[in-house]
């Protein structure tokens, strides 16, 4: 099935459907609002009622004819410029956009070298991947921690294993923790080890928080007296709660393609020994 999605705008408030959108990329291909419209598949005068409506709603002229033809005003093109950029983001590049959490994002891109596959790369934290999905055109995010696809009710691929680390001293036992401060990760699976610290009744503060884990391991390296816990797979430390913090990684397919699809499939097949080389625990 061949679908060709195709965008409205809303400028200064008024809306714009496609049918009129179309009408000034064409006028703008062919420099003949006859043309135009026989392309279009209209009357002439059809289309001079759609140009004249969005004249009249934005009150600038968007299309200006002469003896040679018709063209349009710099409004026109710039209307025509956005509308443009809307189309190629909603009809792909064929390049695969992906976005992973900081732990996951090297796992995403020894798999996407491993795959062949052409994508994009960007890493952020598993809260702002959410709301980058929303904003842009993603095709697949990985996560540091499931939590957040079981939250939103998102089905997921399982990915890899990983645990966390102790960083900064080292403890045998989980009452050698008792009273220490440590520099928290926002959305990441560090909530495991604050879970099973709570409920062990180990005594613990949460000092700092930050959004990377490797800005929590330059803290703790710099100032003794503080800890963190940090995934096993890109940091050395502790595995005092290797068992407790195991958890998978995992991706969430955001829009269906044939690409999307292929990449999928090799992650659970022969992409599963580019996960034991990145560090990570294999799914099998």
């Amino acid at each position: 099935m061949d679908i060709e999605p195709l965008p409205g705008m809303k400028i200064n408030g008024h809306e714009l459907d496609h049918r009129f959108l179309e009408t000034l990329r064409v006028i703008g291909e062919t420099f003949s609002q006859r043309k135009a419209a026989r392309i279009l598949g209209v009357t002439p005068q059809v289309l001079n009622r759609r140009v004249l409506r969005a004249e009249s709603l934005l009150g600038v002229k968007l299309v200006k004819s002469s003896g040679a033809g018709s063209e349009l005003t710099p409004e026109g093109m710039e209307i025509l410029r956005t509308y443009m950029r809307h189309l190629k983001v909603l009809s792909g590049s064929g390049r695969l956009m992906v976005a992973a959490g900081y732990v996951s994002s090297n796992l995403a891109e020894v798999l996407i070298d491993g795959s062949g596959v052409e994508a994009s790369l960007f890493s952020c934290c598993d809260d702002d991947l959410f709301h980058l999905a929303e904003r842009s055109m993603l095709d697949v995010i990985f996560l540091d921690d499931p939590l957040q696809a079981y939250q939103r009710g998102l089905d997921f691929v399982p990915v890899a294993y990983d645990h966390l680390v102790l960083v900064g001293g080292d403890a045998r036992t989980m009452r050698e923790l008792d009273d220490s401060s440590f520099v928290g990760v926002k959305g990441s699976a560090q909530r495991l080890a604050w879970e099973v610290l709570s409920d062990s009744g180990v005594s613990f503060e949460i000092v700092r928080d930050v959004r990377s884990p490797y800005h929590a391991h330059m803290i703790v390296k710099n100032e003794q007296e503080l800890r963190t816990f940090l995934s096993a797979s890109q940091f050395s430390g502790s595995e005092i709660l290797k068992n407790e913090t195991r958890h998978v990684i995992s991706a969430v397919v955001c829009r269906e393609s044939e690409g999307v699809e292929e990449f999928m499939d090799f992650i659970r097949g022969e992409g599963q020994e580019a996960v034991l080389e990145a560090g990570f625990e294999p799914l099998h």
